[in-house]
């Protein structure tokens, strides 16, 4: 019989680094915890989607496309953005 010698340090750090990454993704699969969202301006929403200014403050004004505002400062979702499109495939 085979005798194996473990030092509760070593094995400690090996379950570390084994269990603690596949649980991280594990558990972002399971919860659906995703990345933190991507903010975009008047102008990259403009240059993402070919666009003037004119035509992406109408879509606004038609709630086309949702936009949160702070002061006089208009920010977009990434996310949402790619979801329009994506809603209004051809």
């Amino acid at each position: 019989m085979n005798s194996v010698i473990v030092y509760p340090e070593g094995f400690i750090q090996q379950l570390k680094d084994s269990l603690i990454p596949e649980l991280t993704a594990s558990i972002k699969r399971d919860l659906g915890v995703k990345n933190s969202a991507e903010y975009l301006t008047r102008d990259d929403v403009c240059s993402l989607l070919k666009i003037n200014k004119t035509t992406l403050w109408r879509w606004m004004k038609e709630k086309k496309i949702p936009s949160y505002g702070i002061g006089n400062r208009v920010y977009f979702i990434r996310s949402e953005v790619d979801q329009i499109i994506s809603n209004n495939k051809i």
